[in-house]
């Protein structure tokens, strides 16, 4: 006859009667599971859902359980209505304004394809906008503004 020990603790998840060693019932903080399935369990964490509140995963952000509570969720939602703040917008007009005033090229190396050419804040501040302070300039030129004092190929004495 097998010996058998007595059920000294229970299991989380299913409340079955288990024995686990006094010492690793401290390591554990008393937490015990009967089985792998009832550990991996304890470790879903599950919200409710917005509409119906039915339990969902909670991961990657997903706050409704199907595609019809996420419809019932948007109803309502205008959307591209009232935008007075859309910085994609404002930054596309203040392109055109500065193409049609100065040009459709690179202000300081004559560049001449004008779909690529970046907006540069000539004070470095963002929010400054005003027309004096911005200059239309090619991403190499842009780059070499921004990045070529700090590159880190200037430490080796590298000659042409």
């Amino acid at each position: 006859m097998p010996y058998l020990r007595h059920p000294n603790t229970s299991c989380l998840i299913c409340s079955k009667p288990i024995y686990r060693r006094p010492n690793e019932l401290i390591k554990s903080n008393g937490h015990a599971f009967c089985s792998i399935k009832c550990y991996g369990k304890s470790l879903r964490k599950e919200k409710p859902c917005l509409i119906c509140g039915t339990l969902i995963m909670a991961r990657f952000n997903k706050k409704t359980c199907s595609r019809a509570c996420a419809n019932k969720n948007r109803a309502g939602i205008k959307y591209k209505m009232n935008r007075p703040k859309d910085k994609v917008v404002h930054h596309q007009r203040l392109i055109l304004r500065l193409l049609n005033q100065r040009g459709r090229k690179c202000e300081r190396c004559g560049y001449s394809k004008f779909q690529i050419l970046h907006v540069h804040h000539k004070d470095r501040n963002r929010s400054n906008n005003n027309l004096d302070n911005l200059a239309l300039i090619c991403p190499n030129c842009h780059y070499e503004e921004h990045y070529l004092e700090k590159s880190w190929l200037n430490k080796y004495n590298l000659q042409h």
